[in-house]
């Protein structure tokens, strides 16, 4: 039973990750990503849009609660989709340090100016498309997690 519960709170944890991202794209990012520098007033100054709180926190619990699930659950047929969601958000994490977090922050501390950039809007919209995609694979994701749950706790041999 407490099993059950650990799993259920780290689908729950994780489901938040999509809540998040769900939310930044069809409120934040449209409007940024409009037409930059002249969009990107809603990060700058002194009461701007500071999302880093949110995502500061929410991965690293989620990666500690997937490796106690993973720990917890090694001798189940749970084992698998853990694995499979745990390896594969690792590396959801690493490209979006090494792309995502990056690329966003150069875009969105831009100077201000009173023009569209062409080039920073091509950027904006390149990021949103593969933002988006990284998403989807964050829905597979949940939905292994989730498969995993109904799929119950049943222990495995293994050799």
């Amino acid at each position: 039973m407490k099993k059950d519960f650990l799993y259920s709170l780290t689908c729950m944890a994780f489901i938040t990750i999509m809540g998040g991202a769900v939310y930044e794209h069809l409120n934040v990012v449209p409007t940024w990503s409009a037409g930059p520098p002249l969009s990107l007033s809603m990060f700058q100054g002194e009461h701007g849009l500071n999302p880093e709180l949110f995502w500061m926190l929410i991965h690293p619990i989620n990666l500690v609660l997937l490796l106690v699930t993973l720990f917890i659950h090694w001798k189940s047929q749970r084992r698998k989709y853990i694995l499979v969601v745990l390896l594969s958000y690792v590396a959801i994490l690493i490209i979006t340090a090494i792309y995502f977090v990056p690329e966003l922050l150069s875009i969105i501390t831009t100077e201000p100016g009173n023009i569209v950039d062409d080039q920073l809007t091509a950027r904006a919209g390149l990021w949103e498309a593969l933002s988006i995609i990284r998403l989807g694979v964050l829905v597979v994701l949940a939905m292994i997690l989730l498969i995993g749950l109904a799929r119950g706790n049943k222990q495995v041999q293994y050799i």
